[in-house]
Protein backbone atom coordinates (compact mmCIF):
# COMPACT_ATOMS: atom_id res chain seq x y z
CA UNK A 1 0.00 0.00 0.00
CA UNK A 2 1.28 3.44 -0.87
CA UNK A 3 1.49 6.27 1.56
CA UNK A 4 -0.48 9.26 0.26
CA UNK A 5 0.72 12.45 1.95
CA UNK A 6 -0.85 15.76 1.15
CA UNK A 7 0.84 19.05 1.95
CA UNK A 8 -1.37 22.06 2.46
CA UNK A 9 0.10 25.12 0.81
CA UNK A 10 -0.79 28.60 1.98
CA UNK A 11 -1.34 30.65 -1.21
CA UNK A 12 -0.29 33.83 0.60
CA UNK A 13 3.11 32.36 1.44
CA UNK A 14 3.67 31.64 -2.26
CA UNK A 15 2.48 35.15 -3.13
CA UNK A 16 4.92 36.79 -0.71
CA UNK A 17 7.93 34.75 -1.85
CA UNK A 18 10.22 37.12 -3.70
CA UNK A 19 8.61 40.23 -2.22
CA UNK A 20 9.69 42.11 0.89
CA UNK A 21 8.25 39.47 3.22
CA UNK A 22 9.78 36.04 2.83
CA UNK A 23 8.75 33.13 5.06
CA UNK A 24 11.68 31.43 6.74
CA UNK A 25 11.40 27.68 7.25
CA UNK A 26 13.54 26.30 10.06
CA UNK A 27 12.38 22.76 9.41
CA UNK A 28 9.60 20.79 10.96
CA UNK A 29 9.70 19.93 14.59
CA UNK A 30 7.44 18.87 17.35
CA UNK A 31 6.22 15.54 18.55
CA UNK A 32 3.87 13.31 16.62
CA UNK A 33 1.29 13.70 19.38
CA UNK A 34 0.95 17.40 18.55
CA UNK A 35 0.93 17.01 14.78
CA UNK A 36 -2.45 17.10 13.16
CA UNK A 37 -3.87 18.16 9.84
CA UNK A 38 -6.25 20.34 11.85
CA UNK A 39 -3.49 22.11 13.77
CA UNK A 40 -4.06 25.84 13.45
CA UNK A 41 -1.64 28.11 11.71
CA UNK A 42 -0.81 31.58 12.89
CA UNK A 43 -2.34 34.10 10.47
CA UNK A 44 -0.11 37.14 10.00
CA UNK A 45 -0.66 40.50 8.26
CA UNK A 46 2.41 42.66 7.54
CA UNK A 47 2.20 46.28 6.42
CA UNK A 48 5.08 48.61 5.57
CA UNK A 49 5.27 52.38 5.83
CA UNK A 50 8.18 54.83 5.59
CA UNK A 51 9.12 54.41 9.27
CA UNK A 52 8.76 50.67 9.67
CA UNK A 53 6.50 47.62 9.66
CA UNK A 54 3.21 46.82 11.39
CA UNK A 55 2.54 43.14 12.08
CA UNK A 56 -0.76 41.68 13.25
CA UNK A 57 -0.74 38.00 14.23
CA UNK A 58 -3.90 36.12 15.21
CA UNK A 59 -3.32 34.01 18.31
CA UNK A 60 -6.79 33.21 19.68
CA UNK A 61 -6.91 31.48 23.02
CA UNK A 62 -3.27 32.25 23.83
CA UNK A 63 -2.06 34.00 26.97
CA UNK A 64 0.38 36.87 26.48
CA UNK A 65 2.94 35.25 28.80
CA UNK A 66 3.03 32.23 26.44
CA UNK A 67 3.90 34.35 23.37
CA UNK A 68 7.50 35.09 22.40
CA UNK A 69 8.84 37.47 19.74
CA UNK A 70 12.46 37.33 18.60
CA UNK A 71 14.08 39.86 16.26
CA UNK A 72 17.39 39.15 14.55
CA UNK A 73 18.19 41.88 12.02
CA UNK A 74 15.43 41.66 9.39
CA UNK A 75 14.12 38.26 10.62
CA UNK A 76 11.13 38.26 12.97
CA UNK A 77 10.07 35.07 14.75
CA UNK A 78 6.82 34.69 16.68
CA UNK A 79 6.10 31.59 18.74
CA UNK A 80 3.33 30.70 21.16
CA UNK A 81 2.23 27.68 23.13
CA UNK A 82 -1.23 26.76 24.33
CA UNK A 83 -1.02 24.39 27.26
CA UNK A 84 -3.68 21.77 27.89
CA UNK A 85 -5.40 22.28 31.20
CA UNK A 86 -6.72 19.03 32.59
CA UNK A 87 -10.05 19.87 34.08
CA UNK A 88 -11.94 16.61 34.21
CA UNK A 89 -14.48 16.40 36.99
CA UNK A 90 -15.18 13.20 38.85
CA UNK A 91 -17.54 10.97 36.90
CA UNK A 92 -17.05 13.04 33.73
CA UNK A 93 -15.83 11.42 30.55
CA UNK A 94 -14.46 13.47 27.65
CA UNK A 95 -15.92 12.13 24.42
CA UNK A 96 -14.26 14.54 22.00
CA UNK A 97 -12.04 17.58 22.17
CA UNK A 98 -11.39 19.79 19.16
CA UNK A 99 -9.28 22.43 20.80
CA UNK A 100 -5.65 22.49 19.76
CA UNK A 101 -2.91 22.38 22.35
CA UNK A 102 0.73 22.76 21.47
CA UNK A 103 3.18 25.15 19.86
CA UNK A 104 2.73 27.32 16.81
CA UNK A 105 5.40 29.54 15.26
CA UNK A 106 6.12 31.71 12.24
CA UNK A 107 9.30 33.35 11.02
CA UNK A 108 9.64 35.80 8.17
CA UNK A 109 12.23 38.13 6.75
CA UNK A 110 11.47 41.80 6.17
CA UNK A 111 13.15 44.05 3.62
CA UNK A 112 15.20 46.01 6.15
CA UNK A 113 16.71 45.48 9.61
CA UNK A 114 14.53 46.32 12.62
CA UNK A 115 15.50 48.80 15.34
CA UNK A 116 14.98 46.42 18.26
CA UNK A 117 15.32 49.16 20.90
CA UNK A 118 12.28 51.00 19.50
CA UNK A 119 10.14 47.94 18.70
CA UNK A 120 6.83 47.63 20.52
CA UNK A 121 4.42 44.71 21.11
CA UNK A 122 0.81 44.63 22.35
CA UNK A 123 -1.58 41.70 22.77
CA UNK A 124 -5.30 42.42 22.80
CA UNK A 125 -8.33 40.20 22.07
CA UNK A 126 -6.24 37.38 20.64
CA UNK A 127 -4.26 39.62 18.26
CA UNK A 128 -0.56 40.34 18.68
CA UNK A 129 0.33 43.78 17.29
CA UNK A 130 3.98 44.55 16.59
CA UNK A 131 5.31 47.97 15.69
CA UNK A 132 8.75 47.41 14.17
CA UNK A 133 10.66 50.60 13.23
CA UNK A 134 13.26 50.31 10.51
CA UNK A 135 16.87 50.65 11.60
CA UNK A 136 18.54 53.71 10.09
CA UNK A 137 20.91 52.63 7.37
CA UNK A 138 24.55 53.33 8.08
CA UNK A 139 25.87 56.21 6.04
CA UNK A 140 28.91 55.44 3.94
CA UNK A 141 31.92 57.49 4.92
CA UNK A 142 34.36 58.70 2.32
CA UNK A 143 37.94 58.87 3.47
CA UNK A 144 40.32 61.49 2.16
CA UNK A 145 43.79 60.28 1.39
CA UNK A 146 46.57 62.33 2.98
Amino acid sequence: MGNNLTRRVDPLEDFFRGFFVRPVDFGGGGSLANLSTDAPQMRVDVKENAEGYEVHAELPGMKKEDIHVHIDGPVVSISAERKQEKEVKEGEKVLRTERYFGKVSRSFQLGQEIDEAKANARFNDGVLELSLPKKAEAQAKRLTID
